[in-house]
């Protein structure tokens, strides 16, 4: 079998499990608010249109969006409640699960409203006629004809939450998502294959036990709809056994990741190295800056690693130029006192952003500094990553030199890097330490002028965490241990190389090149 493959499956229990567990409980608690908000909808038909008006709203914001707007939403109402002790997780399953509840109400509400609509008015006048009350006419004349529209409106349901529940990563919840996100970032299309069809599976399946369920109830027949139904059950039970098996995981340390290969390694690394000091770990993925930190300081992830630059920038809102000691001393102590967060230190490496061309389109134009670039900006497309034109980094650096670009353009990294080499980019923001730079002969253009902060890679730690000497000391050897041209390999071994690795084995090579701290 394809190394790549076996990688993928073995880690398919484990994200099959969890994202059966997300989308089974988002379509239970939609079908637990929808359906008594269409029995209500029924004794009032004026309540029809704002409830489909309010569940249509929602299919609008895009479903990534609206898992991230929950969790903000959840910080501050866990704010509220810890003066009684009670902790809300704001990072993984809970937003991603009330997002998908509120993705899934739509085709429910709108199928059994149209099937209760869709019932010939002489039937219910029928009804009545014959003595039955408004009450025994709802649950013995509509509900059984409005049941088969339903139920096709349950199953569009499913499909839908089943497919929108990979957008789950991002926000720190495992599911099939995970193949999808870290493959794209690493290139790794066995990955994104395998994501796409244990998803598409996974729909197909469930649509194909409910079309059987909703057979039955057209036809009046028990089997199917019991022969559905259990077969359900036992898949559900089947996939979430995994999850079961792996015992409790209250004392589980998690390590956050953004979205990038680098950060998948030294997620790993540290995952390892707490591992042998005896923890049991897990990870979260694919975060996004803000929500990384965010997490970190609710102690919702317990460790990860994150860059000065970004964090005296984007967390601090600082805009003060400062010599790199003097900025990360500086940043030790205001994260500590602002947030509770702890900097165990720098892994000994800097991975700031950093504007890059190809070697000969930089060399035609004459351009060897951000300042050579300004003059030639009006004519050149920008590719940045997902993030960079809305950081102050871009900001200090537009302003600093006058930049003004004839067009930009949003990649994930993977794609700005190849946008680049295609010429859909004539420039991008580049990572300092990443081995494509070298690997596509990218020039690095200079910042005379400092606009770009200092962006050493450092280890923060939670509040929760702060104080475990045992975690603290399992993490302390990867200090000052890293050097930027072991990361640089380690990134293009993930990234590109023909004996391409996963971020496990390219971890594991990092280890092996650490160099002992200096003393």
């Amino acid at each position: 079998m394809n190394e790549r493959l076996a990688q993928a499956l073995g880690n398919l229990p484990d994200y099959l499990g969890q994202h059966v567990l997300l989308s089974a409980a988002a379509l239970a608690l939609a079908l637990a608010i929808a359906l008594p908000l269409v029995v209500a909808s029924s004794r009032r038909p004026a309540l029809r249109t704002p409830i489909v008006a309010f569940a249509s709203l929602v299919q609008t914001i895009p479903g990534l969006a609206l898992m991230a707007l929950f969790y903000p939403l959840l910080l501050a109402l866990a704010a509220l409640l810890s003066p009684l002790n009670i902790r809300i997780p704001a990072l993984g399953f809970l937003p991603a699960l009330l997002a998908l509840t509120l993705y899934a109400l739509l085709p429910i509400l709108r199928n059994a409203i149209a099937g209760i609509e869709g019932i010939d008015p002489a039937v219910k006048q029928a009804a009545l006629a014959v003595g039955m009350t408004s009450r025994q006419t709802f649950w013995q004349i509509e509900a059984p004809l409005a049941a088969p529209v339903a139920m096709a409106g349950i199953r569009t349901a499913a499909v839908w939450t089943i497919g929108a529940a990979t957008l789950a990563t991002p926000v720190g919840q495992t599911s099939l998502g995970n193949y999808i996100f870290t493959g794209l970032q690493t290139e790794n299309w066995v990955y994104v294959i395998v994501g796409c069809v244990a998803s598409a599976a996974l729909a197909l399946s469930v649509d194909a036990l409910l079309g059987i369920a909703e057979r039955g109830i057209r036809q009046r027949r028990r089997a199917p709809l019991i022969l559905s139904v259990a077969a359900l059950l036992i898949g559900v039970a089947v996939a979430l056994a995994p999850l079961g098996l792996r015992g409790a995981t209250g004392n589980t340390v998690v390590i956050g990741a953004k979205n990038f290969s680098e950060q998948f390694i030294l997620a790993e690394l540290m995952a390892s190295r707490l591992e042998n000091a005896g923890f049991r770990t897990s990870q979260r993925q694919g975060l996004g800056s803000a929500i990384a930190f965010r997490a970190l300081a609710n102690s919702d992830v317990d460790v990860y690693v994150d860059y000065s630059g970004t964090l005296w920038t984007n967390v601090l809102e600082n805009s003060e130029s400062l010599s790199r000691d003097e900025m990360n001393a500086q940043l030790a102590r205001q994260l500590r006192e602002r947030f509770g967060v702890t900097v165990v230190g720098g892994l000994g490496f800097e991975n700031a952003y950093a504007l890059a061309m190809r070697r000969e389109r930089a060399k035609s134009l004459g351009v060897t500094d951000i300042a050579d670039l300004a003059k030639h900006a009006r004519n050149l497309t920008l590719g940045a990553d997902l993030e960079f034109l809305q950081r102050p980094e871009w900001k200090s650096i537009a302003n600093a030199y006058g930049l003004a670009f004839a067009a930009t353009r949003s990649f994930a990294p993977t794609f700005m890097y190849r946008a680049l080499q295609s010429g859909e980019a004539d420039v991008i923001s580049a990572f300092s330490s990443d081995g494509r730079i070298d690997a596509d002969d990218l020039v690095v253009l200079r910042d005379s002028k400092g606009a770009i902060p200092a962006y050493d890679a450092l280890v923060l730690v939670s509040p929760k965490r702060a104080a475990d000497a045992a975690f603290l000391a399992a993490l302390k050897p990867l200090m000052n241990s890293i050097s930027v041209e072991a990361m640089r390999r380690a990134n293009y071994s993930v990234d590109r190389d023909a004996d391409k690795r996963s971020p496990r084995e390219a971890a594991q090579t990092l280890a092996g090149e650490i160099r002992p701290p200096a003393r």
